[in-house]
């Protein structure tokens, strides 16, 4: 199953350190992680929340991963105010496990910097300028 994941800056420089092949660990305020199954859904939160939002660094990433479907399916569609906000809801608890059975790596699809962002972009890797890892290739 092809899933998203919209990502403020803290959670992303998390993923690259896991090789781009795990979420990290929720906070103890966030009881589960949802990804949602549709990129235009994430691409709304990336651009229009996290990009406002401080603790996201005004800055917010796609990501796009995969998850093997028996996996998966296990965690049944939530919808999350509206038809076109379906998300799975894995709670916390979980999400180590939900890690060991991603396919591949995670991609950064888009980003998206408000106003209030400092920094500099890479387009050809989408991350902050500076970072030393770049995101891998597709297959890698």
């Amino acid at each position: 199953m092809i899933l998203y994941r919209p990502v403020g800056l803290a959670e992303l420089r998390l993923i690259a350190e896991a090789g781009y092949r795990a979420f990290p660990p929720r906070l103890s305020h966030q009881p589960i992680f949802y990804p949602v199954l549709t990129e235009e859904y994430a691409r709304k939160i990336a651009r229009d929340w996290n990009t406002a939002d401080e603790t996201s660094g005004f800055a917010g990433w796609v990501t796009r991963f995969e998850v093997e479907d028996d996996f998966a399916r296990r965690y049944p569609v939530q919808i999350a105010g509206g038809r076109s906000h379906e998300e799975l809801w894995v709670p916390a608890e979980e999400l180590e496990e939900f890690n060991r059975h991603l396919v591949g790596t995670i991609e950064i699809t888009e980003v998206y910097c408000g106003p209030k962002f400092q920094g500099d972009i890479d387009p050809a890797t989408r991350l902050p300028l500076g970072w030393l890892r770049s995101p891998p290739t597709k297959g890698s």
